[in-house]
């Protein structure tokens, strides 16, 4: 015999809250990582693979902007040349 457990499902709401909760959070934890990445870099000015490091997570920043408003990479580059 098997026992049926009722567990409520999950509304599309819940899904939607529950995502949007981790991405704050993970928003917050980025910001804690470039401040000690930018300590580490300030330490040893002369190591370009820092830079790198930032065009990396800066190139799939634009990719994850451009897909949630669905402006293609270009546009979401000349908004960041617009604010320079």
């Amino acid at each position: 015999m098997t026992k049926k457990t009722s567990q409520p499902r999950q509304t599309a709401t819940d899904a939607y809250a529950a995502a949007r909760n981790d991405i704050a959070r993970l928003l917050d934890v980025l910001d804690m990582e470039l401040a000690k990445h930018a300590e580490r870099a300030t330490a040893d000015a002369k190591n370009w693979g820092f830079a790198g490091d930032l065009q990396k997570v800066r190139s799939d920043l634009i990719g994850t902007v451009g897909f949630l408003s669905g402006m293609d990479r270009d546009a979401v580059e000349g908004f960041l040349a617009d604010a320079e």
